[in-house]
């Protein structure tokens, strides 16, 4: 196999991994924003909703990782 033969290789191989982490990511995404939304009461704390949404993965990783000690 020449060297292009594998560059192209490992480039498919490598994303064909890293899209699922996205679609998991990405449905967690609409999920929290099933759930924030309809306790949105305004404009504005429905985009804080939408911002909340996106960020909770970030909370989560942190609490998980003060509640094992890391």
């Amino acid at each position: 196999m020449d060297e292009e033969k594998k560059y192209d290789y490992h480039n498919r191989h490598h994303n064909q991994q890293t899209a699922s982490g996205g679609a998991v990511y990405g449905l967690g995404v609409i999920g929290a924003a099933v759930y924030f939304l309809p306790h949105a009461t305004s404009f504005w704390f429905g985009v804080l909703a939408i911002l909340k949404a996106f960020v909770w993965p970030a909370i989560l990783v942190y609490e998980a990782f003060k509640a094992l000690g890391a």
